[in-house]
């Protein structure tokens, strides 16, 4: 029998799929989708509210895992890594992250992370790094991104970033909400990040 679950998993993998970029190859390639999966209990955040805007905003590719997690959203475990006294209340409101699989998400798997980021409009997610390397797929466009030295630079939905082991980097949105597929590996899964800027 096909769980909620099942589909998340199958959605999120398709997502991949229509991603051309040998970075994102070298990633799947070590990737055993047969994960066991763990019962969790449902934990929503303020953040899920957005989740109707990224849908609308997201391509046709993307639309499919965007709409799924929308619809779910209920029944799913969100999580934060921050509280209030990092970066305020709002960012808190306005930030969260559901693990598809990991140490942590709906699938068990030691090796890799993956999920979804949530932020919303307006928002800083200031200069931080850690051991993992990282690769993040914007399922909508509109946001900003940093990585070491360099400055903002707008992505497009579907664009690859990726962010080599403790290089910093950080992420501002506009106007809208962004949705990222993200994918974690080579260090602590569920470890925090080293935070170095601040939100402005």
């Amino acid at each position: 029998m096909t769980t909620i679950f099942d589909e998340l998993l199958g959605r999120f993998r398709d997502a991949l799929a229509t991603v051309e970029d040998e970075r994102l190859h070298d990633f799947a390639a070590t990737l055993d989708w047969s994960m066991p999966r763990r019962p969790l209990e449902p934990n929503e955040l303020a953040c899920t509210r957005l989740l109707d805007r990224t849908t609308s905003l997201a391509p046709e590719s993307f639309r499919p895992l965007a709409t799924f997690v929308a619809k779910h959203r209920h029944e799913l475990r969100w999580g934060q890594t921050y509280t209030p006294a990092d970066f305020g209340q709002n960012f808190i409101d306005n930030y969260g992250w559901l693990e598809v699989f990991g140490t942590r998400g709906h699938f068990a798997n030691d090796h890799m992370a993956g999920g979804l980021l949530v932020l919303g409009p307006d928002i800083v997610y200031p200069d931080h790094h850690h051991l993992a390397e990282e690769i993040y797929i914007p399922l909508t466009g509109g946001t900003e991104w940093r990585k070491g030295e360099g400055g903002f630079v707008p992505r497009a939905a579907g664009e690859l970033i990726h962010h080599p082991s403790n290089v910093n980097h950080a992420m501002k949105t506009g106007g809208e909400p962004l949705l990222a597929l993200y994918l974690w590996r080579g260090g602590p899964l569920a470890a925090r990040s080293t935070i170095t800027g601040k939100t402005e």
